[in-house]
């Protein structure tokens, strides 16, 4: 067999388990019995008058009440046709028990006419009733009447017969009264009734209840058929009650009583009313036969009454009227039915044929290809629009085998679906649809874009094609259609599911999918896999400098480096921003320091190619990389691969960026302890653990305390004082702590703090002005905006010029046009503004020129070294004689030694803060500090170092007091400013 033919052979359906043979067997020895009872004289003559009697009367009794309770309990289209039997079963069980009555009970010869005679005519007329309900009801007039006319045709054609043969004899037969001779002809002739209505229903029985109405049937023709033979003269002459006649009655009634409960057991239960009726299949081969016997049944009708004429014309008898009225008759009804038939066949061919050209356009002009295949394989029939969808031609397929037309990757999955589809129930499954690879003609692979990019990718000539599959004698019908667009569409939805859409680079799902991949596979036990956490160091200056579009310029060239570096078997992605990682796979290497350093020449490698400028815009940019390595380790997890990576990266950054760096374990530890640090910071925030210190700021010449600076301190709960170059380290907004908006919370706290205290130091007659260190991304935060703070300042009570604001640093990305718009609206208001470290970096220089700074802070780098370096000396007396030129008021941090005190007051300083004077004291100190005239300072005849005192308590005072113009606006300190004195 070929391979179609292979695809479409139908595989064998296991056949349901039969139903139980126990009734069969039970109805076939109770009539058995009854037929060998019959033919033995069942023993005497009193038994066999009984049984014959009243056992035929027990038999239709028992079908009467059986059909009658199938009716009552199945509520159905056929539920009068058995109340109709039931009928006419009990109208013979009680005519025979009549019957029993005189012959067993009275002991007397049956009369004629009887009662029973009467019961026995009234048993014909609901058994033809009933075979009419049972009957395929006919959908027309024409019907109808073609109905009428087959009934007739029968039973004309067989009372012609009868006639000649038999029942002329009877109706001439003399010494009878009229009621005996009309008895005598009732009888054969609602049996002939009977049996035309047995033959038309042959034909015509309706598709449900199969069993049941050919049980019925045959239950009714032995009845009819031992009627028949009891009307026989010679026969009825000889009758005696419980011959073997009454076999036959006895088993049509049993026959009828089971007829009812046959469709239940064979499976073929008839729907109730409120349900639509179930199609019922008919076996192959079935109906041809029974449509060529109903076509026919005319025909052999006319037949039988032109042979029964033919009998009297040679036997030399005379016609008899009856037989010639009769086959005129016939005649005449066959003419018409045929007639009939004919305008019906002619109405029928009409409508066929408009049908059929109404199908044919629509198979013709449908946009799908419909194709007919025979049980062999080879294809019968194709629809033109195979030219359009596949560019052949629909003569060009028909006779082509199927399975030479499939992909022969799909094939194996074509014909296993196939199978599948053919061995299941086609109630149950009518349809089913099939996806594969069709091969497409040459008009098609040269006029359409998308076929050639689908040939493309499967390698040749090939379209995706949907089919829907259903049967058709024993072959297939496929109507398919191209679907190769939207392959193409779902190819690319997941493609762009799983690449990042800027680079086209896999993304942060597919990566970590292949990491899994890597670490829980096959290759599992090569340790030296890597995972490198890749990080474009001065990219948000790209952005903020030449603009976002030039950003994604430089994320597309760099992830071109990065793919075009890596090797064939590894895998590079980006996973968002300008992050990227590489998957390097191992070779299998078991050395620590060779893997290692295979990697880390690796990882340089592509350090190297990514930090090489890059041309966007017609100029050069320039970022460096940093990037973390980590090894897949035993036991490590492809999420925990990736945090390594990551960790080891951001040490990159911490160490100075544009470096690679190893993962190593400590890292973890060290991220542990931030996080637990910050967690505590966040509930320092919550439960209210930070304290206010503040630090005096003395004039250089006097020794006075013209302002005083604000610093946070924390005091946890194991009672560590942390000082800000810690506490604000813990809180940094990096990459894995979320704690920016938390140090926000804090800059705010120690301004409502310093502001608050401060107020109420004002009331108390100190009028000494708090200076608070806040960013420069703080200053521009919209708390901070100027109504903001002058409502703070109303609420507390505090003159605006007691308030001093310190630029604590200045930042790249923060636009100088906005924070200097910030400040001009805050000096308004009489907020005095200080630029602090001044001297650190050379963006303090910009900001000095633009912003509109009051006080100027010295770093206290500058401070350190003042004394013993000569070239740190001219450097800050620079600094302060262009501070002097603007006029403003300086200060200088970290002031420390007596030392510094008198070289930086000849420089031309007039401020300064630190242990040569005090460290940061809490509330109570302060107030005693502000009492008292003011602090020590050296003179010029070598009293200096005498007077350096801790920063706790308050020096002896030496010298005496200047009196130069209180500072009004100090500046804050670096993170390292001084620690706690002990408490």
């Amino acid at each position: 067999m070929s391979a179609p033919g292979a695809m479409l052979s139908r595989p064998p359906t296991p056949a349901g388990s039969p139903p139980s043979p126990v009734p069969q067997v039970v109805l076939a020895v109770v009539c058995g019995g009854y037929a060998l009872g019959a033919a033995f004289g069942w023993g005497s003559i009193e038994v066999a008058l009984f049984m014959g009697d009243f056992g035929l009367s027990f038999a239709a009794l028992v079908a009467a009440v059986s059909c009658g309770l199938y009716a009552r309990r199945r509520r159905s289209r056929l539920r009068p046709a058995w109340m109709l039997f039931a009928a006419s079963s009990g109208m013979a069980g009680i005519g025979n028990g009549v019957w029993g009555w005189y012959e067993v009970i009275l002991g007397t010869t049956v009369p004629s006419p009887s009662p029973a005679d009467f019961c026995f005519l009234l048993f014909a007329p609901p058994a033809i009733v009933g075979l009419l309900v049972l009957a395929k009801r006919p959908v027309s007039r024409a019907g109808w009447v073609c109905l009428g006319l087959d009934s007739w045709l029968i039973a004309g054609s067989l009372l012609t017969l009868s006639w000649s043969l038999a029942l002329a004899h009877t109706a001439h037969f003399q010494g009878r009264s009229v009621a005996q001779s009309a008895l005598s002809l009732a009888y054969p002739l609602l049996d002939i009734v009977l049996v035309s209505m047995v033959l038309v229903l042959h034909f015509r029985r309706s598709s449900v209840h199969r069993s049941a109405v050919n049980t019925a049937i045959a239950a009714l023709a032995l009845t009819v058929l031992c009627d028949a033979l009891f009307s026989s003269p010679l026969l009825r002459e000889h009758y005696r009650s419980g011959q073997i006649l009454d076999a036959g009655w006895f088993a049509g009634s049993m026959l009828l009583a089971y007829a009812p409960w046959v469709a239940r057991r064979a499976g073929e239960e008839e729907p109730d009313e409120a349900a639509e009726p179930a199609a019922v299949r008919v076996p192959h081969g079935s109906r041809p036969l029974a449509g060529s016997l109903a076509a026919l049944t005319p025909y052999l009708a006319a037949a039988v009454c032109t042979l029964g004429i033919l009998t009297n014309v040679l036997d030399g008898r005379r016609i008899d009227r009856v037989v010639l009225f009769t086959g005129c008759t016939v005649v005449l009804a066959l003419v018409v039915r045929q007639g009939i038939m004919l305008l019906d066949n002619i109405t029928l061919t009409h409508e066929l044929a408009q049908k059929e050209n109404h199908f044919r356009s629509l198979v013709q002009g449908s946009s799908d290809v419909i194709m007919i295949a025979a049980p062999s394989g080879v294809l019968r029939y194709v629809s033109p629009a195979a030219a359009g969808v596949y560019g052949r031609d629909a003569e060009e397929l028909i006779g082509s085998e199927l399975a030479t037309l499939i992909h022969p990757e799909d094939l194996g999955r074509v014909v296993h679906e196939v199978r599948r589809f053919l061995a299941a129930d086609p109630q149950d499954e009518p349809t089913t649809r099939i996806e594969c690879r069709f091969r497409a003609g040459e008009r098609r692979l040269g006029g359409g874009g998308t076929s050639r990019s689908s040939g493309a990718e499967s390698g040749g000539g090939w379209l995706n094609v949907e089919s829907t599959v259903n049967r058709h004698h024993g072959g297939l019908i496929f109507n398919s259609r191209d679907v190769t667009e939207r392959v193409r569409l779902q190819a690319q939805l997941q493609h762009n599911a799983s690449h990042d859409a800027l680079t086209d680079l896999p993304n942060r799902a597919l990566f970590t999918e292949r990491v899994t991949q890597a670490v829980t596979g096959r290759r599992a036990s090569d340790h030296d896999t890597a995972v490198l956490y890749i990080d474009l160091d001065g990219f948000k200056q790209v952005n903020d400098t030449i603009g976002h579009q030039a950003g994604d310029e430089l994320l597309i060239q760099a992830a071109r480096r990065l793919a075009e570096s890596v090797r064939a078997g590894d895998i590079a992605a980006r996973l968002g921003g300008d992050e990227f990682a590489a998957l390097i796979t191992g070779d299998g290497t078991r050395d620590r320091a060779a893997r290692e350093f295979r990697i880390h020449e690796i990882a340089d490698r592509l350090r190297i190619k990514l930090s090489e400028p890059y041309r966007i815009d017609g100029r050069d940019v320039r970022v460096a990389a940093s990037i973390g390595v980590a090894f897949a380790e035993p036991g490590v997890t492809p999420a925990g691969l990736l945090r390594n990576a990551d960790l080891a990266m951001y040490r990159a950054k911490q160490a100075g960026k544009g470096r690679v760096e190893l993962y190593a374990p400590q890292m973890q530890d060290e991220v542990a302890h931030r996080a637990e640090l910050a967690s505590k910071l966040r509930t320092a925030l919550d439960e209210g653990e930070f304290a206010l210190l503040h630090q005096p700021v003395v004039d250089l010449a006097t020794g006075r305390v013209t302002a005083v600076a604000a610093h946070a301190r924390w005091r946890s709960a194991e009672g560590i004082l942390f000082t800000p170059a810690e506490f604000l380290r813990v809180g940094d907004r990096g990459r894995y702590t979320d704690d920016g908006d938390r140090a926000a919370e804090l800059d705010r706290w120690q301004l409502e703090e310093a502001v608050r205290q401060a107020a109420t130091r004002h009331r108390a007659g100190h009028q000494i002005p708090v200076a608070v260190r806040l960013s420069a991304r703080r200053l521009l935060d919209r708390a901070l905006s100027p109504k903001g703070v002058e409502a703070l300042l109303t609420r507390h009570g505090l003159p605006a010029r007691e308030l001093v604001l310190e630029l604590s640093e200045s930042d790249s990305r923060i636009a100088l046009d906005d924070l200097e718009r910030r400040l001009v609206a805050l000096r308004r208001l009489g907020v005095r503004i200080a630029l602090d470290g001044f001297g650190s970096g050379y963006a303090a220089i910009t900001a000095l020129r633009r912003l509109p700074v009051d006080v100027l802070r010295l770093d206290r780098g500058l401070v350190d070294g003042v004394v013993e370096s000569s070239r740190l000396h001219k450097i800050t007396a620079g600094l302060l004689r262009i501070a002097g030129d603007l006029g403003m008021q300086t200060v200088a941090d970290g002031v420390d030694l007596p030392e510094q005190v008198l070289a930086l007051r000849s420089m031309g300083c007039t401020h300064g803060m630190g242990l040569a004077f005090s460290g940061p004291l809490d509330e109570h100190r302060l107030r005693r500090a502000l009492t008292r005239t003011g602090y020590p300072v050296p003179d010029h005849a070598g009293q200096g170092r005498a007077v350096v005192l801790s920063g706790s308590g308050v020096p002896a005072r030496r010298g005496g007091l200047a009196g130069p113009e209180t500072m009004a606006h100090p500046p804050l300190r670096s993170n390292s400013e001084t620690s706690v004195p002990p408490t």
